[in-house]
């Protein structure tokens, strides 16, 4: 079993920036995978980027060049530099791990872009 806690969401003007961590614990030598996913209101949650454990990154498109994800060897702690931020940023922000086949979330952290 591995938990996650997110934390570092927020209210912000657009234009500027947050820093979402997340706190691995439990098996977390099992992990491959971390990383983040978004739900907006009425919308299917979304990949963000995630990190594997050998460094690769992958991100979405809307968020590329403007999010930064990152993580010592992404087995314990994870996170999301985001930058440049827009109103259509604002969701809930979920952390996720990747363990062997199984896949564990965090509870989200709230992040609101104001215009």
């Amino acid at each position: 079993q591995v938990q996650l806690v997110e934390s570092g969401g927020g209210l912000v003007q657009a234009g500027g920036s947050l820093r979402l961590s997340c706190a691995a614990s439990g098996s977390t030598f099992s992990i491959n995978t971390m990383g983040w996913y978004r739900q907006a209101p009425g919308r299917q949650r979304e990949l963000v980027a995630v990190i594997t454990s050998s460094g690769r990154t992958i991100y979405a498109g809307s968020v590329k060049g403007r999010f930064t994800i990152s993580s010592l060897n992404a087995k314990d702690t994870v996170y999301l530099q985001m930058n440049s931020l827009m109103p259509e940023d604002t969701a809930v922000y979920y952390c996720n791990a990747d363990a062997n086949f199984n896949n564990y979330w965090g509870q989200g952290t709230q992040v609101t872009v104001s215009s």
